[in-house]
């Protein structure tokens, strides 16, 4: 178990090979169908002014999780959209989970975001339950779907 005292959230400002590499081991630990993203798709991730990936490290720097935060201005205010909240399933269960969505909840509030949303998927049980601890709460609604690519 970590420390979640010891653990330090950061949004990413380099698409280094340290970020690839974890980024390939801690992405098929949340979908098993999406492969690790590119060094070009971390580096697009990263210098995107609409997105922040913030990572969580532990006590000795080894990056055990990540969240992805969208931020994005409609006709009805700035939006917040949290995606890919992945924990390393090694250390899940220590408060990193809440951390990161702690970071990326504030800078939502500091970008005068008016909500932030996000999905989990049912069998997520733990996730759900972390969201639910943390204020979210779920909505009725419809979720469509377009499939572009194959």
């Amino acid at each position: 178990m970590i420390d979640p005292g010891r653990v330090r959230v950061e949004a990413v400002v380099t698409a280094d090979p340290e970020l690839h590499h974890a980024m390939a081991r801690l992405v098929p630990q949340l979908s098993s169908s999406a492969p690790g993203p590119t060094a070009y798709e971390l580096e697009t991730i990263v210098e995107s002014p609409a997105t922040t990936l913030f990572v969580a490290r532990d006590g000795g720097g080894e990056i055990i999780g990540s969240l992805t935060l969208a931020l994005f201005r409609t006709p009805t205010g700035v939006r917040a959209w949290i995606e890919d909240v992945v924990v390393d399933s090694a250390v899940r269960g220590g408060g990193i989970g809440s951390a990161l969505v702690g970071e990326a909840v504030e800078l939502a509030r500091k970008a005068e975001a008016r909500t932030v949303d996000l999905t989990s998927r049912p069998d997520r049980e733990d996730a759900n339950r972390l969201y639910q601890r943390l204020g979210f709460e779920r909505r009725e609604t419809n979720v469509y779907r377009l499939i572009l690519a194959g």
